[in-house]
């Protein structure tokens, strides 16, 4: 569990409320989203995990608007940014918010940074954009950020172009960008995926620090049990387009309710006897175009009952009113268990 933030408060500064998007398809709609609900607190680290496919990215883009505005619907369920309808704002009052109030690190810093643009220009640009203040004093607090992020030859750095540099480098120069306008939240979608582990570390680690100085939040983005393990302090795993737990992260490492949540901690190497294979979760993610009206994860599930045949809703614990599960069968136990 890891301690709160500078400047940690009860504000929200992402309130996602029972959201449902399609992408609209020949004869149909693929669903991406079905009632998402999510909130991170000002100075958080929240993590977002779940298989691909589950629709942690599509959450991310669209707490931004990032998806064109033509290739998507909104069923029902609304975003809050800071107490802003994200939904309801126009493009060029989205524009403002993008980078001031709430940044993001892409998977691939080599697709996210312009290739043919010097990255000092590119981080010059973005706070010039944002924040009132001469090129002369924008380019000095860009050599500022570099340094911050460990980088021991800025002035050579901001003078060369992505492609003459490391993946962790491009990953630093990301990470400098995405703070340089001391946003409110830091949406990281899966910002270590292309590094090795050494640097995986070091880039997190460094995430942390940054934003445990701003005082800014981070949810945090993965299909990575252990990175959500040791970098954030409430998680919320998602499958099939749906959040099915959340909690305090020690809570649910410790203890994971959700068959689908022990099935992902059951895959990690350290819970597996060295020797033996990692074990896996058998069957198929259900096709969003089609999904089923019982529990989405009721085919892969080894527990499942009659009672499956019905979409749980996602219900707060009652031992654990902090901890929620999308389980008729882990609620039912539960509510046994506490009589």
């Amino acid at each position: 569990m890891q301690e709160n933030h500078v400047g940690q408060s009860n504000e929200q500064v992402l309130s996602v409320e029972n959201l449902h998007i399609e992408f609209p398809i020949y004869k149909g709609a693929v669903k991406a989203l079905n009632g998402v609900t999510l909130q991170v607190g000002a100075g958080e680290i929240v993590g977002l995990v779940g298989e691909s496919g589950s629709g942690k990215s599509v959450c991310a883009m669209m707490s931004m608007r990032l998806i064109p505005a033509d290739s998507y619907r909104v069923t029902h369920g609304t975003i809050y940014q800071s107490g802003k309808d994200v939904l309801k704002l126009s493009e060029k009052e989205m524009r403002a918010i993008r980078g001031r109030e709430v940044s993001m690190i892409f998977q691939e810093p080599m697709t996210a940074l312009n290739p043919v643009m010097k990255v000092g220009k590119q981080i010059v640009n973005v706070i010039l954009q944002h924040q009132s203040m001469s090129k002369a004093k924008a380019k000095e607090k860009t050599l500022d950020l570099l340094r911050d992020m460990y980088i021991a030859d800025p002035e050579r750095v901001v003078d060369s172009y992505p492609f003459e540099l490391s993946g962790g480098m491009r990953q630093r120069i990301m990470i400098a960008l995405a703070f340089s306008c001391e946003p409110k939240l830091l949406i990281a979608d899966e910002p270590t995926t292309a590094l090795d582990v050494t640097v995986q570390k070091q880039v997190l680690l460094l995430l942390r620090e940054r934003a445990r100085k701003t005082g800014a939040a981070i949810l945090l983005i993965t299909h990575d049990m252990a990175v959500v393990s040791q970098f954030c302090e409430r998680v919320y795993v998602m499958y099939a387009g749906a959040v099915v737990e959340d909690g305090q992260t020690r809570d649910v490492m410790r203890r994971p309710r959700h068959p689908y949540t022990q099935g992902l901690l059951a895959g990690l190497p350290e819970n597996v006897v060295p020797g033996t294979p990692l074990k896996t979760i058998g069957g198929q993610v259900p096709d969003l175009a089609q999904l089923p009206t019982c529990c989405s994860f009721m085919n892969r599930c080894e527990r499942k009952e009659y009672i499956c045949r019905n979409a749980p809703d996602l219900l707060p614990l009652t031992s654990d009113p902090s901890h929620k599960v999308a389980c008729w069968i882990v609620q039912e136990e539960d509510e046994r268990h506490a009589r």
